[in-house]
């Protein structure tokens, strides 16, 4: 049967309205409405003008029916400046990266996730702690959290919204874990993305992503707080920094726990004792500032890159399979798959391309 959620799920991740669909469709807007409501029968001809106009496969409006996410159980750190379209658009690449990683679940052997339960009494400081002594971290810096998070269960996809507003987001799916990481930040941030992102699912395991009222800066202070401790242990960084603090010492010392110059200045000015006074961090801020630290990161590390979505496009490669197969499985546009891998797998060079190499088009480097 048609599935009118699937119609819905795909005009959304188009960011259409449904009087935008219908111009494009040569429909009716009253149409589309009772299409996504289930009150009409979809005619042959009426599906094929949708999904051209929707750029995906007629036989995507036939599958099962989505499971729905909505903003309630969904981690989005900036909802009073996202638009309702850019939340949706971001809600609908949820829905269909959990149809990703269903297909990975029916064709690989993935991790198994790691992510215990916590005392909800926990700060968020003892919780980060906590987890990184279930993991066997330590106090140690993390190489690679992307690598990290992957290994412990953790499905992990990317975003191409183009938007600084939907900057990642999480939610558990089914005892599932899944983070996602936009990559319009720079690779220290995306990082601290990642973290934050982690501490909700630690934090607010059960779709807590609001306060009281509906308001979110609590927990969003929350994640902040365990995503710091957990890539800065107050240990480490006590045994390794100097009583003398300066711009020029935290934008050397940044490249050891691979965060932002201005996320280390705040971790150490935000300890119980603190290693930095108010007025010199926001002294170091406003110097940090001058040299180009508040909105980007010069002289920024290599982002980080996905080893377990590296492995997977190799094996469909000695299968002679890639992403359009993977695509073609679930009647997804290819590209949709693409836009779920971005920034977290580097592009290949495309010189080959509509010259026979049937190559991925995604590939793991390095």
């Amino acid at each position: 049967m048609f599935s009118s959620k699937r119609l819905s799920l795909a005009r959304k991740r188009r960011r259409l309205t449904a009087k935008g669909l219908a111009e494009g469709a040569g429909v009716s807007p009253v149409t589309i409405t009772r299409l996504e409501n289930g009150q009409n029968e979809a005619e042959p001809a009426t599906v094929e003008k949708l999904a051209d106009v929707l750029g995906y496969p007629t036989d995507f409006f036939f599958k099962e029916e989505p499971t729905p996410l909505t903003k309630e159980i969904v981690s989005f750190r900036s909802l009073k400046s996202m638009s309702a379209k850019e939340r949706d658009a971001a809600l609908s690449a949820g829905e269909i990266g959990v149809e990703v990683y269903t297909w990975l679940d029916n064709h690989f052997n993935l991790p198994s996730l790691n992510l215990p339960p916590f005392d909800p009494e926990l700060t968020p400081e003892a919780a980060a702690e906590a987890l990184r002594q279930h993991w066997g971290l330590g106090y140690d810096p993390i190489q690679n959290l992307l690598k990290l998070l992957e290994a412990k269960g953790i499905r992990v996809l990317g975003l191409e919204e183009n938007t600084a507003n939907v900057d990642a987001f999480s939610f558990w799916q089914d005892d599932s874990a899944y983070v996602f990481l936009n990559s319009y930040k720079s690779a220290e941030r995306s990082i601290f993305d990642a973290a934050h992102e982690l501490g909700h699912l630690v934090l607010h395991k059960h779709g807590e992503t609001s306060g009281a009222n509906g308001d979110t800066r609590s927990v969003e202070m929350e994640a902040n707080r365990f995503a710091s401790a957990f890539l800065m242990p107050e240990e480490d960084i006590r045994a390794r920094m100097p009583r003398l603090i300066t711009a020029d010492l935290i934008i050397k010392a940044k490249k050891r726990w691979r965060v932002s110059a201005m996320a280390l200045a705040y971790r150490l000015s935000h300890f119980n004792r603190p290693l930095l006074t108010e007025w010199q961090y926001r002294s170091i801020c406003i110097e940090l500032g001058k040299r180009g630290y508040r909105s980007a990161e010069p002289d920024g590390i290599v982002r980080e890159t996905s080893v377990l979505w590296g492995k997977i496009l190799s094996e469909l490669w000695s299968d002679r399979k890639n992403l359009q197969n993977l695509a073609d499985d679930l009647f997804l546009p290819v590209s949709e798959v693409e836009m779920l891998l971005s920034g977290i797998l580097p592009r290949t060079d495309q010189s080959a391309a509509g010259s026979g190499d049937e190559r991925p088009a995604l590939r793991i480097v390095g």
